[in-house]
């Protein structure tokens, strides 16, 4: 055990060194420029509204965690499947792909008050939010794995007269499976976005709502509060599909 935790040191110490050193030049900033908290609090005052009892934190983060969790699951789901559409059918590609690319261009900010206004507030509408904006590079990515296959294997499944559907799942899938996984590290970070860009058009909690709420009163230090706390649900969410891509295929992680 020891020995794996200094490992884990041993690969993650510059970024933890860097996350240490800017914390300390933005100590002394806020300090030596006497910059005023409503402006840019101090990492003492921001640690301070993160800790703080009376905000209540747990019922916000639980609220925002389902809505990237959520987020997450559906944008993977579905970006997935479209993918393996467009792999399986050239017709269902020219058909898709122009269609994917037209909604991927929609502002999101702009789409998101048409999905409060037909689903009404809560967590479902944030959810889409989040899914539509990282769903592309999963349907991008799993059509581009499912392609991009050695010939050789091809027509090797082809000489031993394999249908269609076994040469797409025991040669097409497992070569896109490095490629799905890079697209779901991407959809982690951006279903976090899309569920706080669903917070700030209209919602009554979650960590958007937070800092959304903060800007008529100038907290900006529980502002902060809840960024860190947006920051930690990205990291944990990102950190997990790691785990899981290092547990389910290892030989996809080590061909990235």
């Amino acid at each position: 055990m020891g020995s794996k935790i200094l490992r884990w040191f041993g690969d993650n110490w510059p970024a933890m060194a860097l996350f240490v050193g800017l914390i300390v030049v933005w100590q002394l900033a806020v300090s030596l420029l006497n910059i005023r908290e409503y402006l840019l609090p101090s990492p003492m005052a921001v640690l301070r509204a993160f800790i703080e009892p009376e905000t209540q934190w747990w019922p916000h983060l639980w609220v925002t965690t389902l809505e990237i969790i959520g987020a997450f699951v559906l944008a993977g789901g579905v970006g997935v499947a479209l993918g393996v559409a467009i792999a399986w059918s050239p017709r269902l590609a020219s058909a898709l792909v122009p269609f994917l690319v037209l909604v991927n261009t929609l502002p999101k900010v702009a789409v998101a008050p048409l999905f409060l206004l037909w689903l009404g507030y809560g967590i479902v509408p944030n959810m889409l939010i989040g899914a539509l904006i990282g769903f592309f590079p999963v349907v991008i990515n799993t059509a581009v794995g499912l392609s991009q296959v050695d010939p050789e294997m091809l027509d090797l499944g082809r000489v031993f007269s394999a249908p269609k559907w076994k040469i797409f799942a025991k040669i097409r899938l497992p070569n896109a499976l490095p490629y799905i996984l890079s697209a779901l590290k991407i959809t982690a970070t951006s279903a976090v976005v899309g569920a706080i860009v669903g917070e700030f058009v209209a919602s009554q909690k979650g960590l958007g709502y937070v800092i959304i709420t903060t800007q008529s009163s100038m907290n900006t230090p529980l502002a902060f509060g809840a960024l860190v706390w947006v920051s930690i649900v990205g990291l944990a969410l990102y950190g997990a599909v790691v785990a899981i891509a290092r547990w389910a295929a290892p030989w996809a992680e080590a061909t990235q």
